[in-house]
């Protein structure tokens, strides 16, 4: 399942995101953790130094790489050059699935606190004025597109706060977003936001509660999501802890907030895959992105990268897989 982590800054998606990847490791089930937030505070949550250099290399540095293995033997794609973020996967493309050997996993993708986990890279000084983050998340698109997660198999994307994963088509991507919200009328404002922007598209969307300390937080969130909340965390001294730099065995975990995490794993495992649909927007944000720039940058009709008769999922990868030998 591919799970994404959105909400207003500061709601604690990101220390959700890390609470949920570490319980399914916990759990023995293969996961793959992705920062794409553009505040790079993943590793740090999952238990990471925050004083140490980053410990995992920055998808973007090794993109053209990551493009070369991807497109395999395509003949849609006679170049790794003319890839962009959005190029969707075809017959002779390489797919990638989330517990394996591969070259992206050995150059961009390192255990931190028991968790897998592959990072975009921070916004640096010479980003600014010059460059969009969005840019920078394109590795990750490009990894969805060509992901391949089976049961019991997870990525979990801590995505960038607010609205802004509207500005790629990476929000569908997903096969469940867990939008984390405070009981306040700004985070319930990001909310009604992003369920707007999601409705057109068949996202699957729930609510998870945070920072809830009574029974009144629960029934303001119950006003304004209605049956899109899910669960809630409360306020948490292991949380707290963890904030400080102390993140703690996951047995010491509050058992309410425990309780949660299980139902998160319970809603994601019951949520059906839908190929055909990932495979329709992917081609989709493909052809208008296209349009809008990627023609003019690769000075070819980048749209001919779709392959009609190609669609995404288990039975794709079975293909490619005997195709490989």
């Amino acid at each position: 399942m591919k799970v994404a982590f959105v909400g207003k800054g500061g709601s604690g998606k990101t220390t959700l995101a890390a609470l949920f990847t570490r319980h399914l490791a916990a759990l023995s089930r293969p996961v793959l953790a992705v920062d794409a937030d553009i505040n790079q505070h993943l590793a740090v949550a999952l238990g990471a130094d925050p004083q140490a250099p980053p410990p995992v290399d920055p998808l973007g540095a090794h993109l053209p790489a990551i493009k070369e293995y991807l497109r395999g033997d395509n003949p849609r794609i006679p170049t790794a050059a003319e890839m962009v973020k959005t190029t969707p996967p075809g017959r002779g493309s390489r797919l990638l699935r989330v517990a394996e050997d591969n070259p992206v996993y050995a150059a961009c993708v390192r255990p931190v606190g028991g968790v897998r986990l592959a990072v975009t890279g921070e916004f640096s000084a010479e980003d600014l004025g010059v460059a969009c983050y969005h840019s920078k998340v394109g590795a990750v698109e490009l990894l969805l597109n060509h992901l391949v997660d089976g049961p019991g198999e997870y990525a979990v994307v801590d995505m960038t706060a607010g609205a802004d994963s509207f500005a790629s088509g990476l929000f569908t991507r997903f096969d469940r977003t867990l939008l984390v919200c405070e009981p306040t009328v700004r985070s319930v404002g990001v909310y009604r936001q992003y369920a707007g922007y999601a409705r057109e598209y068949g996202v699957a969307l729930s609510v998870v509660g945070n920072k809830v300390e009574d029974e009144g937080d629960v029934a303001f969130l119950r006003e304004h999501v209605g049956a899109d909340l899910l669960t809630w965390f409360g306020r948490s001294g292991y949380v707290r802890r963890a904030e400080r730099g102390e993140v703690g065995p996951l047995t010491d975990l509050e058992a309410t907030n425990g309780a949660a995490l299980d139902r998160l794993v319970e809603a994601v495992d019951g949520t059906p895959q839908d190929w055909a649909a990932f495979t329709h927007w992917a081609h989709e944000f493909h052809r208008r992105n296209a349009v809008a720039w990627a023609n003019e940058r690769a000075g070819v009709d980048l749209s001919a990268q779709i392959d009609p008769e190609f669609r995404m999922g288990p039975r794709a990868l079975e293909a490619s897989l005997v195709a490989g030998g």
